[in-house]
C-alpha cells in the first residue's frame, strides 16, 4: 500500500484528496519505476490544482508535483541505462505527490548519490529557473545590476545566490520578515509592502536595472519595466497577482509582455518558460543541472529549506505556500524505509 495525492476537481489546496493504493504501478516499455523521496510544494502546483497552469493539458483526477528525486525502484526489460537503486531526478510537470510512479527514461537525470534529495529537488524546478533565467536568457555579466521580485521565495533566494556566484549588484523586494534572508544572500531588500520599489531604486540605483526578473506580474510587469536602463531586460516568469485573484488573465499578462517591445526606448521584455525551453533545448535541461548538482555539491550554492513535510500533509503544506507564509522552500518527503 502506497500513498497517492489527487487532485479530484479543481480548485485550492483544500480539494487534495488522500488515496492509499494497493498495487504498484509497473513501468512499460521504455519507464523506470520510482520511489519518491522528495518534491517540491511550489507555487506552479497551486496553479496545476486549479486549472490555470497552461502546459499541463491533463484533466482531473490527477496528481499534482511538479519535480521529483527518487531512487529507481524497478526497470523496464528493455531500459539499459538506469539501474535499480540509481537516484535520479525529473521534471513530470505533474505526478508526484506519490510514493511511487513510472517515468520515461529519458526524462530522468542522474543524481550525485552524497546529494540530500531534499536539497537535490531545489534544484530541478527553483534553482534551474533562476539559472536559465539568469544565463540562458538575461545573459547577465559581472557587475551588472538586477532586481528580483518575490526575493525570498524558493525562486528568488535561488537567484540571488546564484547572482551573487556570477558577481552582479542585486536589489530584492521581500516583506520585512524576509529582509534578514535577502541580505545575507547578497542583496539589498526593498520593503514591497511599505515602499515603491520604482521610486526606491530610482534613488539608490538611478542608472537603472540591467535585468529584472518577475514572478508577480499584474502591474508590476510595468513597474518593473520603468526600473530598467536602456538596452535591459524584464523577465517574466510567473502570475501570482492573477492567480489570487487579483484582477486580470493569463492571456491578457502575456499581451501585455509582448507589447512592451514595441515600445522605441531599447529595452526588452521577455516571458521565460522552464517547460518551454526544456522542450525547445533538451540538452541545456540536463546540462544545466547537473552542473547546478556540481555546484551543490562543492557547497557553492545551499537551498533555503523552510521545512520537511511528509507527503500527506500536502494541504498544509501548500496553503503556506500560497500564503507566502514561509522563507524559502517546502519539500514534501516520501515514506521511509
Amino acid at each position: 500500500m502506497f500513498t497517492k495525492i489527487v487532485i479530484p476537481a479543481y480548485g485550492g489546496p483544500q480539494v487534495l484528496k488522500i488515496v492509499q493504493e494497493t498495487e504498484l504501478p509497473r513501468p512499460a516499455s521504455g519507464e523506470v519505476r520510482l520511489k519518491m523521496l522528495a518534491t517540491s510544494a511550489c507555487f506552479t502546483d497551486l496553479l496545476v490544482i486549479a486549472g490555470q497552469y497552461p502546459d499541463v493539458k491533463q484533466k482531473p483526477p490527477l496528481s499534482p508535483g511538479y519535480d521529483i528525486v527518487g531512487r529507481v525502484d524497478a526497470v523496464a526489460d528493455d531500459v539499459h541505462t538506469l539501474q535499480v537503486g540509481q537516484l535520479v531526478a525529473a521534471m513530470p510537470q505533474f505526478s508526484a505527490y506519490q510514493d511511487y510512479l513510472c517515468l520515461s527514461e529519458k526524462e530522468l537525470v542522474p543524481v550525485p548519490d552524497d546529494l540530500d534529495p531534499a536539497e537535490a529537488v531545489s534544484m530541478v524546478l527553483s534553482y534551474l529557473t533562476a539559472y536559465q533565467m539568469l544565463h540562458r536568457v538575461a545573459k547577465v555579466e559581472a557587475g551588472q545590476k538586477i532586481l528580483v521580485h518575490g526575493a525570498g521565495g524558493a525562486v528568488g533566494t535561488a537567484l540571488l545566490q546564484l547572482g551573487r556566484l556570477a558577481g552582479l549588484e542585486m536589489y530584492g523586494t521581500a516583506s520585512a520578515e524576509k529582509h534578514v534572508l535577502v541580505k545575507a544572500s547578497g542583496a539589498v531588500p526593498i520593503d514591497y509592502r511599505n515602499e515603491d520599489f520604482v521610486a526606491h531604486l530610482a534613488e539608490i540605483a538611478p542608472q537603472g536595472m540591467h535585468a529584472v526578473f518577475d514572478g508577480i506580474g499584474g502591474d508590476y510587469y510595468s513597474r518593473s519595466f520603468k526600473t530598467l536602463r536602456r538596452g535591459g531586460e524584464l523577465v517574466a516568469y510567473g502570475f501570482y497577482n492573477t492567480a489570487m485573484g487579483r484582477g486580470g488573465s493569463i492571456p491578457l499578462e502575456f499581451m501585455r509582455i509582448i507589447a512592451m517591445n514595441v515600445l522605441p526606448n531599447g529595452k526588452a521584455a521577455r516571458f521565460y518558460s522552464i517547460n518551454g525551453l526544456k522542450e525547445k533545448h533538451p540538452d541545456w535541461f540536463r546540462q544545466d543541472l547537473m552542473l547546478l548538482f556540481t555546484l551543490l555539491q562543492a557547497g557553492k550554492i545551499q537551498p533555503e529549506i523552510a521545512r520537511r513535510m511528509p507527503l500527506r500533509q500536502a494541504v498544509e503544506a501548500l496553503t503556506l505556500v500560497k500564503q507566502a507564509a514561509v522563507k524559502g522552500k517546502i519539500v514534501l518527503l516520501g515514506a521511509q524505509d
